[in-house]
Parts: C-alpha cells; sequence; structure tokens
C-alpha cells in the first residue's frame, strides 16, 4: 500500500472537457435520486462498486469521471483517502459541497481527462468508474491510464451499462430519435469489459450484474432484493455490468 499520509497531488495541469462536458447537469442527477427508480437504482449500484472495491481504509482512492461525487464520498466515509477527477467543472463543484460539510479530512476533487490522468504513476491502491467507460471515445486509453496510476497488485473496479437489458433497449432507441448522449454511448457485455481491461495489464478477478429489473419504479422496489442472488450467476439481463481486476505484478507477471 502507498504511503496514505500525504494528499495525492496532480503532476501536470489538468485537461480541458471533453465533448459530452456539461450534457448532464448536478440538478438532473439530483432529480433522478428524487425518485424511486433513481433511488433504488443508484444504491444497489453503489453498493455493488463498494463491494468490489473491498476494504479501503487508508488506501488511495481514484474515482474517475466521479460526477458530483456519492461514490467518491461513500469511498471517503469508508476511510478511502479519496480523490475524484471529471472533466465538468459543474460536476465538481457539486461533488466538494457534497464533501464539504462531513466531518475529518475532505475528499480531493481534480479537473482533467481521464486518458490523461495528471497523477504520478503508481500512486493509487483502488481506482473506481461508474458509468464512465460507455461514453469514452478512447476506452482503451483510460484504462490504460487507470493502470499506469495503480500500484503493483492495485484493484481497478468498472461497473458500466450492460448491453442486453430493458434500459440499454430503452436508451438505444432515444438515441436513434435524436438524443445526443444515447447515440454516442457504448453498451458492454461482460466479456468486453473483461477483454478491455485485460489488455490494459490487468486481470480480471470478479464479475457482477445488477439492476435486473425494467426502468419502472414499482418494479425497482419489488425486485432488487434478487440482485443479490443474480448478481454473481448472470449478467445477461443486468442493465449494470461491474468487474474487478488487479494490476499485475510488473515484476512476477502475476
Amino acid at each position: 500500500m502507498t504511503d496514505s499520509r500525504r494528499p495525492v497531488k496532480p503532476s501536470v495541469p489538468a485537461g480541458s472537457s471533453g465533448p459530452l462536458a456539461g450534457a448532464i447537469a448536478p440538478q438532473a442527477y439530483a432529480r433522478w435520486r428524487a425518485t424511486t427508480l433513481g433511488a433504488v437504482t443508484e444504491a444497489l449500484e453503489q453498493r455493488v462498486m463498494i463491494d468490489l472495491a473491498g476494504p479501503v481504509e487508508g488506501m488511495r482512492v481514484l474515482d474517475l469521471g466521479c460526477g458530483d461525487g456519492p461514490l467518491t464520498a461513500a469511498l471517503r466515509e469508508r476511510g478511502g483517502r479519496a480523490v475524484g477527477i471529471d472533466i465538468d467543472r459543474s460536476m465538481l463543484r457539486a461533488a466538494t459541497a457534497r464533501s464539504g460539510g462531513r466531518a475529518g479530512e475532505p475528499a480531493q476533487f481534480v479537473h482533467g481527462r481521464i486518458d490523461r490522468l495528471p497523477f504520478p504513476a503508481g500512486v493509487f491502491d483502488v481506482v473506481v468508474a461508474t458509468t464512465v467507460f460507455c461514453f469514452v471515445s478512447d476506452p482503451a486509453a483510460a484504462v490504460r491510464e487507470a493502470a499506469r496510476v495503480l500500484r503493483s497488485g492495485g484493484r481497478l473496479v468498472i461497473g458500466d451499462l450492460g448491453r442486453w437489458s430493458t434500459w440499454a433497449a430503452r436508451r438505444r432507441v432515444r438515441g436513434w430519435l435524436g438524443s445526443r448522449l444515447w447515440r454516442t454511448a457504448h453498451f458492454w457485455t461482460a466479456a468486453e469489459l473483461s477483454a478491455l481491461v485485460e489488455r490494459g495489464g490487468l486481470s480480471v478477478r470478479t464479475v457482477r450484474g445488477s439492476v435486473y429489473y425494467p426502468p419502472v419504479g414499482l418494479l425497482a422496489r419489488a425486485l432488487a432484493p434478487l440482485d443479490r442472488w443474480l448478481g454473481p450467476l448472470a449478467t445477461v439481463g443486468a442493465a449494470f455490468i461491474a468487474i474487478a481486476a488487479i494490476k499485475k505484478d510488473t515484476v512476477s507477471g502475476r
């Protein structure tokens, strides 16, 4: 584990905004969480990410594309030395406000691109990314950057949009009807995500599915308990797919 007493500082200036910066405002996330569907879905996705991240107390944790910071905050509350990075400054302001009122050392938030991370190599113990790679133009470059800033033996956890689900079908239709956000999105299979990470020099250890219900609030509340049973068994039908991978030791290759 790296020395967690010193804060992580960017080594170069952060990059400029990408093509989807500002496409979703922080207020949209707040409205989403205020609905039954949003609250249940985000809770399930966050639980999977936290489970796969494992114990983070005293560790340096980087949240890629942190948005308004709910996962960054959750990891910090579990004792992680959390850093969030995003290309949208309005999201970073919202994330900072979320973190500021809590006891203890606040999370850090950095403006920058995940395919050009402004950090030295090997400084993080855990890197997480939630619903980010579906919107990245070069996901392979982003994975290489995530691997670069991880220490040997460090953990990468990616949670993203599953291809074979009612949610993905609905979003594809919205893209065909003109939504720029969903027209450019990529929906993943577990095999694709695993191959992406393996090509980046990491070894996949766990694959998990989540959110098997259709995008209907009443069904979300009723069917959410099934996630714990279905998640380890199948990713087909899951709107959210998460994988955990370990950075191979540069000497032993394991």
